[in-house]
């Protein structure tokens, strides 16, 4: 029973700051560029975590340290791109669908590559979790699939999220999630400096409001978004199993909810009903 209660914890945790940072991600949108922000959001969770790296050096095995850069790679630096540059032409709703996809990916992948063992009412689980998100959606907004390749940023950087999570639930368990996550985005940082030079962001009026609003909305992405997100979501891996942690695109759509009620948005018994049917799934992954 605390187990489980630890597990839902993360995940209302991991719901909660991934919900919001897609907030933050268009603040920064603002005035910076799609390259600039996710580029800022990589480099700040990196030196945030730079203090952790040299123990994590030390504690990580030898021959896990390329399973450990690849998992910041595919986790979170091609992600963080992927996104921001979708976001430029894709509208909310499309783009909750799609990221939503996670869990189909991680199924899909693990069972091809990792000798995943999903049982019927797992997999029954995740397209539960799935149809209730396409039905919390479906009246909001109008889809276009004019921009299809953006649309195939979203799904790429959601294979991303399904291989990195099946890996780190297979071959790095002995690894401490804190170790994981520091080594990785400390690796990061130079390719992060790199794309933010050649992309211009150091010749901007750094000092004038708007830049630097946007920076610091780019900075808190970083730091909760993702270094405090990715250590969490690693536990969760770990402790719950890659399915339920995967799931946690499913809780991410109502904290935008949420964030709607904040600005004088009102919640419908249709969402509370879609809300049902998503956390439906989610205990049907989650139970043994």
């Amino acid at each position: 029973m605390r187990d489980k209660l630890i597990n839902w914890g993360l995940f209302t945790i991991l719901s909660v700051i991934w919900g919001s940072s897609f907030i933050l991600m268009k603040a920064g949108m603002s005035s910076l560029t799609p390259y600039q922000v996710a580029s800022i959001r990589i480099l700040s969770a990196g030196l945030v975590l730079t203090p952790f790296a040299a123990k994590a050096l030390r504690s990580v095995p030898k021959n896990k340290l390329a399973l450990v850069i690849l998992s910041g790679l595919l986790g979170n630096f091609f992600p963080a791109y992927l996104f921001c540059i979708a976001e430029t032409k894709l509208d909310s709703s499309l783009t909750g669908i799609l990221n939503a996809l996670t869990p189909l990916f991680t199924i899909l992948v693990g069972i091809t590559f990792f000798q995943l063992t999903a049982s019927w009412k797992k997999i029954a689980g995740v397209l539960i979790g799935f149809a209730g998100l396409c039905l919390l959606v479906a009246p909001s907004g109008h889809f276009s699939f004019q921009n299809f390749s953006y649309i195939l940023l979203v799904l790429a950087a959601t294979v991303c999220y399904g291989v990195n999570v099946n890996m780190v639930g297979r071959h790095m368990q002995g690894v401490g999630s804190l170790n994981i996550a520091s080594l990785a985005f400390v690796f990061l940082i130079i390719p992060s400096l790199i794309i933010l030079y050649f992309n211009g962001y150091f010749s901007l009026p750094l000092t004038e409001k708007p830049v630097l609003a946007a920076t610091l909305a780019s900075f808190v992405l970083g730091v909760l978004g993702t270094a405090v997100a990715s250590i969490l979501f690693y536990m969760l891996v770990k402790k719950a199993g890659t399915l339920f942690a995967s799931m946690v695109t499913y809780g991410i759509p109502f904290i935008a909810v949420l964030w709607g009620l904040l600005y004088g948005e009102q919640i419908t018994l249709w969402e509370i009903g879609c809300l049902g049917i998503i956390l439906a799934g989610v205990y049907m992954v989650n139970r043994k």
